[in-house]
């Protein structure tokens, strides 16, 4: 069985600003750095075999401080991006209230696909291991909505540095 240490990324500076970033790299602010720095330290005495984040910046960044007393190497997927946010990318959150959605948002199905995908290649890749992997509040959320076989809708949001242990 493999043990999956599931981790939002730190506080971003858009996060802060309520700005959508989507699939874009992203940047920790300080309180994000702070986060990862506490989240590093929990995490610290915990056997963990592989690290893995997503591909952008935000989550890499997250993952390599709480990796750095491990001395291991992080692995990247995209498989662990956020949403991609198509034309609703870079806008003020508050403003999409009553928005209607463009259609190059990338469906809840087409995410739960790639939560699907993400499983299966860490359970195969990853036997018996455990992994501590950081991604973004979405993808994260489709992961959870696979693996207990629940709506997105039914699961409570992670907050920025957040660890979920999910047994594969």
């Amino acid at each position: 069985m493999t043990t999956l240490y599931l981790v939002r990324h730190g506080e971003t500076v858009a996060n802060k600003a309520q700005i959508l970033q989507g699939q874009t790299q992203g940047e920790l602010n300080d309180e994000g750095r702070a986060q990862a720095r506490v989240l590093c330290e929990k995490m610290r005495h915990e056997q963990i075999d592989v690290f893995v984040s997503s591909d952008l910046f935000r989550s890499v960044e997250t993952c390599e401080i709480i990796a750095e007393p491990h001395g291991k190497p992080v692995v990247q997927t995209p498989l662990l991006r956020e949403r991609d946010w198509g034309g609703f990318t870079g806008k003020f959150i508050p403003d999409l209230k009553d928005m209607v959605w463009p259609d190059d948002i990338e469906s809840l199905e087409a995410m739960q696909s790639r939560a699907r995908n993400f499983i299966t290649w860490l359970k195969v890749t990853y036997p018996d291991q455990t992994v501590l992997a950081v991604g973004h509040g979405i993808i994260n959320k489709a992961i959870q909505s696979v693996y207990f076989h629940k709506a997105m809708n039914e699961l409570h949001p992670m907050t920025n540095a957040e660890v979920r242990v999910l047994m594969l």
